[in-house]
């Protein structure tokens, strides 16, 4: 038995699943218990919640934790767990069927049948994927149980409760929170905002990578090149991220100017780090200078690891056309990355995605502008944020209005299945052509 043969239309499997994941979340959120309140949510608020726990964004139109009741957000941990498990399964499913596919081809009939995923195979991804969402999300919700009974005097049952839903709400970079300031009363606690830090940038890695370096953490030179790109590009933009925010606010009095030294440090790293698609927040977005608005739209853009529960374009696309570029401007006929060649097939399907989703975003960024009133870097961050799943908002989410929501929601949709499918699909579509039409060069630039 072999996944190939279960499944012939991948991509197709995984929007449905998704969808129907939605709607069960939806009608559960409908009912008259899920509320505070005792009264049915409205449609569109409990498809928009569903949507966004399922695709991890968090972006909200009601307060989690005043609106919706234990059972409503029960449901909410529910979603984004079984969001976030799929997210990282079938992804890395996915990345197991496109391997093994396009190895098929370059073997014999029978030898290449060896290669077809097994359902050994398929069990490994599911437990490890499992194994690593429990463990991470257990001992983060351990550390937050201590704070908040220990520092904020919660109830030792009501401390186990809000750590469990914040460790995996963090893990799965849904942001999601049962505070109405988010992460802001806990803007300069490390024992608070560190774990949960660490939980969004662990989830944001990836399942493969995260498995890879459980296994070769100590022989860096062994990883492979996803991995160590991965590595790497996380790096580096949390680290830009962490010093460019942090420069940018240090003097604001809205943001980063009432606090000091360490918690102004600590802040930066956490608004850093949040724009891996975590979507909360130790500090008032909607206080930012327009320098950092525009530098977390690029930086919730790019997003983080492949086959985790990051959104955006992933690292490894941003990186792979940087290698491109590069190739391009010293004149190589092929392209290199840190000692391998880059195939063209790859590079065509990163530069794919890229544009697809660039597109994507200016066309909703100029719909809500067309339907609001609000200004264009208010606009462009709540787009970018819904179809990057971040969840970060400068506060206009629930004021865009129905066809606003119904925007968004499609947004979180495809931004959290359009990037892996849409990689996945042009893989496995890759067919060989028979003949080459004469070669004519056209002026670019």
């Amino acid at each position: 038995m072999r996944l190939w043969d279960v499944v012939r239309h991948p991509a197709r499997l995984v929007v449905l699943g998704f969808a129907v994941a939605v709607l069960l979340g939806s009608a559960l959120l409908s009912l008259p218990f899920a509320t505070e309140s005792g009264r049915s949510a409205p449609l569109m608020t409990a498809v928009f919640t569903a949507t966004s726990a399922v695709c991890v964004t968090g972006l909200v139109v009601v307060d989690t934790g005043t609106y919706w009741s234990g059972f409503g957000e029960v449901v909410i941990l529910g979603l984004i767990q079984i969001g976030g498990f799929g997210i990282m399964t079938l992804a890395s499913l996915l990345g197991l069927l496109v391997s093994r596919r396009l190895r098929m081809r370059m073997q014999l009939g029978a030898q290449a049948e060896t290669k077809a995923i097994g359902v050994g195979e398929v069990r490994r991804v599911v437990f490890g994927v499992v194994r690593v969402s429990l463990a991470v999300e257990a001992l983060v919700a351990v550390v937050l149980t201590w704070r908040f009974a220990d520092g904020y005097g919660e109830a030792w049952g009501r401390a186990a409760y809000l750590g469990v839903f914040h460790a995996v709400s963090a893990f799965n970079n849904a942001g999601f929170g049962l505070f109405s300031d988010s992460l802001m009363r806990f803007v300069a606690d490390p024992f608070v905002c560190l774990p949960i830090d660490t939980a969004v940038i662990i989830g944001g890695l990836g399942f493969p990578v995260l498995f890879e370096l459980r296994r070769e953490l100590r022989r860096p030179r062994r990883w492979s090149i996803h991995t160590k790109i991965t590595v790497v590009m996380t790096v580096v933009l949390l680290t830009g991220g962490w010093v460019a925010v942090s420069a940018a606010e240090w003097s604001n009095p809205g943001t980063l100017g009432g606090l000091g030294t360490g918690g102004k440090l600590l802040a930066g790293l956490t608004t850093a780090v949040m724009t891996r698609t975590a979507g909360f927040n130790s500090l008032d977005v909607a206080q930012f200078t327009d320098v950092t608005l525009l530098m977390h739209d690029v930086l919730m853009f790019i997003g983080g690891g492949s086959a985790g529960t990051a959104g955006g374009i992933k690292v490894t696309t941003f990186a792979l056309l940087g290698f491109v570029i590069l190739a391009e401007v010293r004149g190589n006929p092929t392209v290199h990355a840190l000692g391998r060649r880059l195939p063209a097939d790859v590079q065509r399907q990163a530069l794919t995605v890229a544009l697809l989703s660039v597109t994507t975003v200016t066309a909703s960024a100029v719909a809500l502008l067309a339907l609001t009133s609000f200004r264009l870097d208010q606009v462009l961050f709540e787009v970018t944020s819904a179809f990057a799943t971040v969840g970060l908002t400068t506060g206009i989410t629930a004021q865009v209005g129905t066809p606003g929501h119904v925007i968004l929601i499609l947004l979180m949709f495809i931004g959290r299945l359009g990037p892996i499918t849409a990689a996945a699909a042009l893989a496995l579509r890759q067919r060989t052509r028979r003949y080459e039409r004469p070669e004519e060069r056209i002026i670019v630039g």
